[in-house]
């Protein structure tokens, strides 16, 4: 998974970057030096960015081999990127390279990356994930949701809309009437994901 600026971003600004560590754990985890140098660029104003910039669950993919760099090149036409949507387009690139999971909640680039073939996916679906193998409960999630949208982060849906968004987009199994959740074993990822959900 390569994260984007605005993910780690939020997550540090709530203090929950420990609970995004908990439901990668055991995932190859990455972002890019574009990534690093933008929420760099904010922690004079938000001291609490420094921690996203010291991860040691994350690597650094440098994007500096010429190969690299045509891919980053054809990602900044791609998305039309000026200079705010630079982070994506790295991301998308070492995503891309490595056949990884780009992590963002952008939607427009979401769109676009889809649209050529990469895997895209955001918080919602993290968070889903994170409820399948018992990590988090959907309470739990929806706390973390309500958190992220206090400082100022755009999800699609509140903490208390969370299941029935997340069942209704595929990301969380349909509770029966006549039987209790039973989440374990299932992945997001299983079905198409909504472009709208980042």
């Amino acid at each position: 998974m390569v994260f984007d600026t605005t993910v780690l971003n939020h997550f540090a600004l709530a203090d929950r970057l420990d609970v995004l560590a908990n439901m990668v754990i055991g995932r190859p985890c990455a972002t890019t030096p574009v990534v690093l140098d933008e929420l760099r660029s904010g922690t004079e104003r938000h001291p609490s960015l420094h921690s996203a910039l010291e991860l040691d669950w994350m690597q650094i993919i440098a994007l500096d081999q010429p190969a690299e760099i045509q891919c980053f090149a054809d990602w900044v036409r791609r998305i039309g990127a000026g200079a705010r949507d630079m982070g994506e387009a790295s991301v998308f690139a070492a995503a891309d390279i490595h056949s990884g999971i780009a992590i963002t909640d952008d939607r427009d680039a979401t769109r676009v990356g889809r649209a050529h073939g990469l895997t895209v996916h955001g918080t919602i679906w993290l968070l889903a994930g994170g409820c399948g193998p018992g990590k988090l409960t959907e309470i739990g999630a929806g706390a973390i949701i309500d958190a992220l949208r206090q400082t100022g982060h755009r999800l699609p849906c509140t903490g208390a809309e969370f299941p029935a968004f997340a069942r209704r987009h595929g990301l969380l199994k349909v509770v029966s009437p006549r039987q209790p959740a039973a989440p374990d074993g299932f992945t997001p990822g299983d079905v198409a994901p909504d472009p709208a959900l980042g």
